[in-house]
């Protein structure tokens, strides 16, 4: 494995330990806010909009 490669692996693990923590972050936030939140939508809910935001992100960085 090159060494960009294991640079690669480790960004990925680390990236995907941080949007693990955002979408728990949000999970929590959308459990103080209503009490009788529906887990299954709310989590389909802030999925959808980390993937538009991501969406978002991707798109301004291609065109730059």
């Amino acid at each position: 494995m090159t060494q960009l490669e294991k640079e690669m692996d480790k960004m990925q693990k680390s990236i995907e330990t941080e949007m693990k923590l955002i979408f728990k972050a949000n999970m929590k936030i959308f459990d103080w806010d209503i009490p009788e939140n529906d887990e299954q939508k709310a989590a389909k809910v802030i999925l959808d909009l980390m993937q538009e935001a991501l969406d978002k992100l991707k798109e301004e960085q291609l065109k730059a």
